[in-house]
């Protein structure tokens, strides 16, 4: 049986590494009865139409961002999108791997999905042509987000106008300079070489970039319940190494950039941190007032628990 992972990021990133890691199980505990065929960098499918793939039953299981449940009927998972939620990456899995997380992939089955668990990528750091430290730095730039409608109103309230772009389009956009700036954890940043094209890198560590693990259900409940079981528990190890990775990719990656002294990097002081943080507190009210303030009360006294 041949069962298709397809994501649009590179394969030495963490989810590619993860990727590779769940193929590689599965091939060996089910004797190759099972092959998990991989699709890194947007091969199969990108941005725009992956979503629908997976619902169409065009590919079995997807790793798309967090960002991506917003715009086909799950705004609550624009939660992970929020800027300076999560202070670090134990208070990203309180509610990743608590009770919080597990609702909202409960949710998915709604749309005949399978949530099957979450897959960090690290904290987004800001990029452009010049410091991006404090609010009117963003002022008149073209910022690259994801289909959000949170990232979108971040740059909006940093004085910045969004632009909506496939990640596989991003670092061509901004090579052409259809966009000035964009947001991505280091190990993105480096592995789609846009420290070519971007010459400022602001460690700004304002919000989070992480992953749902997501099947399409007609196929899920069509498996016997062994091969589920394989499944799971092979993708449950896939995404503990991807977790356990993630943190070192993006330092290797920020060390290779030092290297290679192409961009530019700054660190914000902390009065720079808190004005931004006070100037984008308008995107949780916008959030609070599209999902209700039960959800965002939750996964504030999750993310602070510690």
């Amino acid at each position: 049986m041949i069962i298709r992972l397809s994501h649009v990021v590179a394969e030495d990133t963490p989810k590619g590494l993860a990727a590779r890691r769940f193929q590689a199980l599965v091939q060996s505990r089910s004797g190759g009865r099972l092959e998990v065929v991989v699709f890194a960098g947007a091969r199969l499918y990108g941005d725009h139409d992956e979503m629908q793939a997976l619902q169409l039953g065009a590919v079995e299981i997807l790793a798309p961002s967090l960002s991506k449940f917003g715009r086909i009927g799950f705004p609550e998972f624009e939660l992970f999108d929020l800027p300076y939620l999560f202070s670090d990456a134990a208070s990203v899995r309180r509610i990743t791997q608590g009770p919080l997380g597990q609702r909202l992939l409960q949710r998915l089955q709604r749309q005949q999905l399978v949530g099957l668990g979450y897959l960090d990528n690290g904290f987004k750091h800001m990029s452009g042509n010049h410091p991006l430290l404090q609010p009117e730095h963003f002022v008149g730039m073209r910022m690259r987000v994801q289909a959000s409608t949170v990232i979108a109103a971040q740059m909006r309230a940093l004085g910045a106008r969004p632009v909506t772009l496939a990640f596989s389009e991003t670092r061509r956009a901004l090579a052409l300079g259809v966009v000035d700036g964009t947001e991505n954890p280091v190990s993105n940043f480096w592995t789609q070489r846009m420290h070519e094209v971007q010459s400022d890198l602001s460690l700004s560590q304002h919000g989070y970039l992480g992953y749902a693990l997501v099947a399409n259900q007609r196929f899920w409940l069509g498996l016997p319940q062994d091969d589920r079981d394989l499944l799971r528990d092979a993708l449950g190890e896939a995404m503990v190494f991807g977790n356990q990775i993630s943190d070192t990719q993006n330092d290797k990656a920020l060390a290779a950039l030092r290297d290679s002294a192409s961009t530019r990097i700054h660190v914000p002081d902390a009065a720079q941190v808190a004005r931004m943080r006070r100037t984008v507190q308008p995107v949780y009210d916008g959030l609070a007032k599209r999902i209700g303030e039960g959800w965002l009360r939750d996964a504030r006294n999750a993310a602070q628990a510690g």
